[in-house]
């Protein structure tokens, strides 16, 4: 059968990458094409566009790209009428997916949606939408499944797939980063991977590196981002340094992590790391989230758990003065660090519920399109 895959970011590459080698082991001859990125090409699928050419963050950002935005849109359905695909997988990136989910539909393409939009989070009403133009509806968090049927929508959980990729990890990978040999007092920076909020963040916790003079922070750098953009930033601190596609082995070794939200807060508490959770936006953009926004975390520890299990620092709460002492209570309080850890173990057991995701998603794929049960 032949599939398109599309997604927008380095997650959804990660996970839709995962999801391709699982198809293939159910669909052998399985032609792929997609949206994404190196993983889900070297996972044997045709890329058409790369995500960071797709990366665009926040209110403002989006308007000041609509041209790019919408030239995108007109190529992607051009492209998915050419190919005529069996099935068309969409992967989270909503902005993008539901206008293309839209066209599909009435093209009268099969569409499955692996990774749902946090609809639960703002515009609820893409509920209506999603259940028009979505034939399958796959959720990798254990509330989604709850959320859904409120509205008659049937959807299935399958798991959450970073619990297999950071297993996988920790049982394959071992030794220290060759950066930092031997060392016990790593603190991981985690700013994104997008230079507009790196440049928000970044700056904040390396001032916060000045008040650790015993410990070695280490950057972990976003693919694809020059090597003089992270230069300029790190030249004054003298106790950091940095490192390109090694986030999990720098996880693997440090006491604690500044990290700012998104994917990256579940990464990090999967590896049983105590974090802090930064964010800082465009004021504006801020200003508008803030008003649509009704959720009560924006980490995805502290939502999947129900409570604030990690801090959250958000917009003008992200100071040096608030980082520090934050990370010094994961550095030093015992009650903080045995919270922290037993929350984590409760964590990962919810997410464990739901088994291997990739695998289950990719059997739930091929029973809906071959109509043969798994």
């Amino acid at each position: 059968m032949k599939y398109y895959i599309i997604s927008g970011e380095a997650s959804g590459d990660l996970h839709g990458s995962n999801l391709i080698k699982e198809l293939r082991k159910k669909d052998p001859a399985a032609d792929i094409r997609c949206w994404g990125g190196d993983k889900m090409q070297a996972a044997g699928a045709t890329l058409v566009k790369h995500y960071k050419e797709l990366a665009f963050m926040g209110f403002i950002e989006v308007l000041n790209n609509l041209g790019t935005i919408l030239k995108n849109i007109k190529f992607c359905k051009e492209d998915i009428t050419r190919y005529q695909p069996d099935a068309i997988i969409l992967v989270d990136y909503p902005g993008f997916n539901l206008r293309i989910a839209k066209w599909a539909k009435q093209q009268g393409f099969r569409i499955i949606y692996y990774i749902s939009p946090q609809v639960w989070a703002w515009k609820e009403n893409r509920v209506k939408q999603i259940k028009e133009c979505v034939d399958k509806m796959l959720v990798i968090l254990p509330f989604e499944k709850a959320f859904y049927k409120k509205w008659d929508y049937e959807v299935e959980y399958v798991g959450h797939p970073l619990v297999e990729v950071v297993e996988d990890y920790v049982t394959t990978q071992k030794g220290p980063m060759t950066i930092e040999q031997g060392s016990k007092n790593i603190i991981a920076l985690l700013p994104g991977s997008r230079k507009q909020e790196i440049l928000k963040k970044l700056p904040i916790m390396l001032e916060v590196t000045k008040h650790f003079p015993h410990y070695r922070f280490v950057v972990a750098k976003a693919p694809g981002l020059e090597e003089s953009f992270y230069h300029e930033l790190l030249r004054p601190y003298m106790n950091v340094t940095s490192v390109a596609d090694q986030t999990y082995r720098l996880l693997m070794q440090s006491k604690a992590a500044l990290v700012t939200s998104g994917t990256a807060t579940l990464e990090t508490a999967l590896f049983g790391v105590p974090e802090v959770i930064c964010y800082k936006g465009n004021a504006l953009s801020y200003q508008i989230a803030r008003r649509l926004i009704k959720i009560k975390f924006i980490g995805l520890v502290n939502l999947i758990m129900d409570k604030e299990v990690v801090k959250e620092l958000i917009q003008n709460d992200l100071t040096v003065e608030n980082l520090k002492h934050e990370l010094t209570l994961l550095l030093t309080d015992p009650a903080k660090q045995q919270q922290v850890k037993e929350d984590y173990i409760r964590l990962k057991d919810l997410l464990k519920k739901g088994g291997n995701a990739s695998a289950n998603a990719a059997a739930s794929i091929h029973s809906f399109l071959t109509g043969s049960p798994e």
